[in-house]
């Protein structure tokens, strides 16, 4: 079996449909349901069960699922390392931020780069979802949470912190929350949390358990219009709530640090390209300290 076959039985496999493995690998679904018909054929095997909802793997897929990933690995393998041994100021980059951070801090870090050095195409990807760097789903990503993979290098770029927001409209109508009340009285907006209201998390350490939760979103920009809309008081990263205007700032004494890193796979973490970006992004958190 070829790599080529590998990487759509592989998809088909992550993806649990056709129509989910045909957005990964950019094909149409019909060209993916023939290739694994073709493999099957080719193997004597049938390699998933059609249900309706899904596509499943049977014994004989499953037993092709660890094979197919050591095809997988060497192919990635071999294009990371020619890719690291490339001097040249172009080519592509793959990022991976958060839409937050990729606003702040990693457009102008671009941006500047794209000035400098016009044959470096970038293509950003902002999701909350950590990527997978050893798959290649990006080259370089900027994370909140550092990683323990031996072959990724981890680069900190600055410690930020989260306060607690709510727009001015809301503190008008509603006023400000009383330190140790757990929100009493007061309407929150935060990420999803778990069904049972005690286990709400708290906001950069108040107890949120007498507040009211009125609107959960995965989305930190949905996150902030929410805040903005008047909806309650959110926690949010200080680096983009201090420059909203209609936004004040609740409890200014709280606050919850985070780190934020730069993370790359170790065979394109030398290349020129990417140290051009990397130290891009490094100034754009050093001028933000």
């Amino acid at each position: 079996m070829n790599w080529d076959n590998a990487r759509f039985f592989l998809a088909v496999a992550r993806a649990g449909t056709l129509r989910g493995a045909s957005l990964r690998l950019d094909v149409d679904q019909a060209t993916v349901g023939r290739r694994i018909a073709a493999l099957e054929e080719a193997l004597s095997a049938t390699l998933f069960l059609r249900r309706p909802a899904m596509y499943v793997l049977t014994r004989a897929g499953e037993a092709l699922l660890g094979p197919a990933e050591s095809m997988e690995q060497a192919a990635l393998s071999i294009e990371r390392r020619i890719a690291g041994l490339d001097d040249q100021l172009a080519g592509t980059i793959r990022v991976a931020t958060t839409d937050s951070l990729g606003k702040r801090f990693v457009v102008p870090a671009i941006a500047k780069v794209r000035r400098a050095h016009p044959g470096i195409e970038i293509v950003c990807v902002t999701s909350a979802q950590i990527t997978n760097l050893t798959r290649r789903e990006a080259d370089v990503a900027i994370r909140t949470l550092r990683p323990d993979s031996p072959d990724l290098i981890a680069r900190k770029l600055g410690q930020l912190e989260v306060g607690i927001y709510a727009s001015r409209e809301y503190v008008a109508a509603r006023g400000e929350p009383q330190e140790g009340d757990a929100f009493d009285g007061h309407d929150l907006v935060m990420y999803q949390q778990p069904v049972s209201p005690s286990l709400w998390a708290p906001l950069c350490g108040e107890p949120t358990s007498r507040g009211r939760l009125v609107f959960q979103t995965q989305s930190t920009a949905m996150l902030f219009e929410a805040a903005i809309a008047g909806f309650g008081i959110a926690e949010l990263p200080c680096f983009r709530a201090d420059d909203e205007p209609e936004l004040v700032r609740i409890m200014p004494h709280r606050a919850e640090p985070f780190d934020v890193w730069l993370v790359a796979h170790a065979d394109l973490y030398k290349t020129a390209r990417m140290q051009v970006l990397i130290a891009a992004v490094a100034e754009e958190f050093a001028d933000a300290r």
